[in-house]
């Protein structure tokens, strides 16, 4: 009897575990299709919005698509608003921040802080071409090298021409920049129709462009030295090489990166050039990191910022009339002319004399082309705008001017590229 009450038992047990089992298979059926149903709706929004958004915002055409769309939207804003709100929204101060030391309006913390993070990613390119780069050998890096400082020097003179002994003569050095983003965007827009090689031709050519804007504005548009300041400066840096000795690169590092910041700002040598000084304080193995993490950053907010603040312009009342001044054609003609002519003299002297040999499966149309598309001055050259000039009606016709010559670099570069491809 017992036997049979155990075999009852253990009847009655695999009927309960059999059930227990398909009661667990349909559920765990149902949830799956649940999932399924939640899911594939999901994979199609990833599928055909996400990763095309992802793909196209680290496609190099994005960022100069957007500067440009900001650009647009900031000149109309500016001119649409009766009462400027546009325009005094970017110099709302708070003067308690001025007794801190630090940068008091929206405008200043753009200009000053948000910018050092620009200079810091330029600084990291700088580095790495110079280590592991286009700049790593000379054989490599005289002809972009040549090419940036003929690119420099021609636009700086045909502005100085134009306002020699005139109060704009502190803006020579506005022509003188390439903007990176702009150029190779326009480049990417042209497809194989730019070798692959005349790109990175241009793409040195522009860091090295930074770097000498860099240069210029430490030296040239700074203010008073503050010794106290700039001594605790190089005191941090030191610090930060000390450290990197003992310990990884991390947030130690970065917090007295800030510190940094901080003296530079009050050191009479513009803050963003702490960035740079940074930069270079990163270890070479750790760069591709720090630029991933820093670059959407910056392509993708404080870029996008910079052009809302400093194309918050009104346009003159009288137009062209009021444009028509040595400073705006000494911009226009420094940027549109002589960075194309400084580029392809300089290309010129060291290829005829067998110092250096043209980029790869590039011929002097395209490399004309090239330096016309070098001719957008854009970020750099409003920057140094904000910097050369302290009236505000001046610093608009100069980033106006800006404007005006790298919109035709942009077009006559693309057009002349189009029609030199047709040629061959």
């Amino acid at each position: 009897r017992c036997s049979q009450c155990r075999r009852i038992h253990v009847s009655v047990f695999y009927k309960i575990q059999f059930l227990i089992h398909i009661v667990l298979y349909k559920v765990q059926y149902k949830i799956i299709s649940i999932l399924n149903l939640i899911s594939m709706p999901l994979s199609f929004l990833k599928r055909n919005f996400i990763n095309p958004v992802l793909e196209w915002l680290y496609d190099s055409r994005a960022i100069g698509i957007i500067l440009l769309s900001c650009t647009c939207i900031s000149l109309l804003l500016s001119n649409i608003s009766t009462e400027n709100w546009y325009i005094h929204l970017w110099h709302i101060e708070c003067k308690m921040l001025a007794a801190w030391h630090l940068p008091y309006s929206i405008h200043m913390w753009i200009n000053d802080g948000l910018m050092t993070l620009f200079f810091f990613l330029a600084g990291m390119e700088i580095k790495r071409e110079i280590k592991i780069g286009e700049l790593s050998s000379i054989k490599k890096a005289i002809l972009p090298i040549g090419a940036a400082i003929g690119g420099m020097i021609v636009p700086a003179v045909l502005f100085l021409l134009f306002n020699k002994g005139t109060i704009f003569a502190g803006g020579w050095g506005i022509p003188m920049a390439t903007d990176i983003a702009f150029s190779l965007g326009v480049a990417s827009l042209l497809g194989k129709k730019v070798p692959i090689s005349a790109k990175i031709f241009l793409t040195a050519l522009a860091i090295i462009d930074d770097l000498g804007a860099i240069l210029v504005i430490a030296l040239f548009y700074g203010g008073a030295i503050q010794l106290t300041y700039l001594l605790l400066s190089g005191a941090i840096v030191f610090l930060i090489i000390m450290m990197n000795k003992t310990m990884r690169f991390g947030w130690p590092q970065c917090l007295l990166g800030l510190a940094l910041w901080f003296c530079m700002y009050n050191s009479g040598i513009h803050a963003t050039l702490a960035g740079i000084v940074f930069a270079f304080l990163v270890p070479t193995k750790q760069l591709t990191d720090y630029e991933h993490k820093v670059h959407p950053v910056v392509n993708f907010i404080i870029l996008p910022l910079f052009a809302f603040a400093n194309t918050a312009i009104v346009f003159p009342q009288q137009g062209l009339q009021t444009l028509n001044t040595t400073l705006s054609w000494g911009i226009i003609i420094g940027l549109f002319i002589g960075k194309p002519l400084g580029i392809i003299s300089a290309c010129w002297v060291l290829v005829k004399n067998k110092i250096a040999l043209l980029p790869y499966k590039t011929n002097w149309s395209t490399l004309i082309g090239v330096g016309i598309l070098a001719g957008i001055g854009f970020t750099m050259s409003i920057f140094i705008s904000t910097l050369a000039f302290a009236a505000t009606t001046t610093q608009d016709i100069a980033k106006i001017a800006v404007l005006i010559a790298s919109l035709l670099a942009m077009v006559i570069g693309y057009a002349w590229i189009i029609v030199a491809n047709k040629k061959l």
